[in-house]
């Protein structure tokens, strides 16, 4: 059964609708800190405000621990309540669960910067654009915090205790790439992700490659199981994929790969070599003057929360409307059912 701590984090995460608990206000707390000095997080260690740069990583790393508590409270609380209570108030706890996802991210993105001066954007919303309680505070010091329909969405029918964990792409994970090769983050992601397992860089190279400050992470129990990619500046990032990206793959893997290669999966393997030497669509100008951003989603099909999905792409655009960004785009082949239902699913 809940402890007698679990319970009491509970009361403190909703304790009234204008005053809140202990844990949440502690929450807040640190949020607020840390999004208004997140300049210090740039600050080498032995530069006259090199102290300013430690306090900053020390309640960094206090807010991932109440994240994490609370991911763990959503679990336990799935588990272990009764089917009444647990319907009562799951969808709250939910909601928090998902939000604390996002900004845990979004706080270990801004920790692992070499962008040492986000541009945190935000104003004044209309009062109907945020729920309230502690979700619409937190909501509030998101960057995307005004786009109130990314924050709207209906709790699973079936909860699941599924513990997630979501992340920036760290410089671990990106040891072992170059050119089209994949780290072992990558590589499984691409194996669960994708059906072409043969070559991971089809699903995330040329983001590895040319823009990995803005790639995260899902990971379950079982190891990934998601990601969200981004480019800032699409328009760049297509031009140097086209001229430097594509040819260094082309050459990589030939047009004839494909055609001796039965261990590897041979469909897959030829479905993966043409999608590399076909011409990607060139984007329209229009699209990329009021869209100057790219992104690309996924996730493996045992991931059936779309909670954490949303909170995927909620850590990606905040991350990308930090530093600037007016809108993004995503291209998705119209053949792609699976894609296609993701970002139905999505909203």
């Amino acid at each position: 059964p809940l402890t007698l701590e679990e319970v009491r984090m509970l009361v403190e995460l909703f304790y009234l609708p204008y005053h809140h608990g202990a844990l949440a206000q502690e929450l807040l707390e640190h949020f607020r800190w840390l999004r208004a000095n997140s300049l210090s997080v740039g600050v080498p260690a032995t530069g006259p405000d090199a102290c300013g740069g430690t306090r900053w990583r020390g309640r960094a790393q206090s807010f991932q621990l109440l994240c994490a508590r609370t991911c763990r409270l959503h679990s336990r609380f799935v588990s272990t309540a009764g089917r009444a209570l647990l319907y009562d108030l799951h969808p709250y706890l939910w909601d928090i669960r998902n939000m604390l996802l996002a900004a845990s991210a979004f706080v270990l993105w801004l920790g692992c910067q070499s962008i040492t001066a986000p541009m945190l954007l935000g104003r004044d919303a209309e009062p109907w654009a945020r729920r309230g309680g502690l979700f619409g505070e937190l909501q509030a010091l998101l960057p995307v915090g005004n786009s109130c329909d990314l924050f709207y969405h209906p709790p699973p029918l079936f909860p699941s205790s599924q513990l997630y964990l979501l992340r920036p792409l760290l410089p671990l994970d990106k040891l072992g790439h170059e050119g089209g090769g994949c780290s072992e983050v990558s590589q499984e992601l691409q194996a669960q992700l994708s059906r072409a397992p043969a070559l991971p860089g089809r699903l995330l190279g040329s983001f590895l490659s040319l823009s990995p400050e803005y790639t995260f992470v899902l990971e379950d129990e079982g190891g990934p199981c998601g990601y969200a990619a981004g480019a800032l500046h699409a328009e760049g990032f297509l031009q140097q994929r086209d001229s430097s990206w594509l040819p260094a793959i082309r050459h990589k893997y030939p047009p004839d790969l494909g055609t001796g290669g039965p261990a590897l999966g041979q469909d897959a393997l030829e479905e993966a070599v043409l999608f590399f030497h076909a011409e990607p669509l060139a984007v329209p100008q229009p699209v990329l003057r009021r869209f100057p951003s790219l992104v690309q989603l996924g996730t493996a099909p045992r991931v059936l929360d779309v909670g954490a999905s949303r909170s995927l792409a909620l850590c990606l655009l905040s991350a990308l409307r930090a530093n600037g960004s007016r809108g993004v785009f995503c291209q998705v082949s119209d053949a792609d059912r699976q894609q296609l239902s993701f970002y139905s699913k999505l909203g």
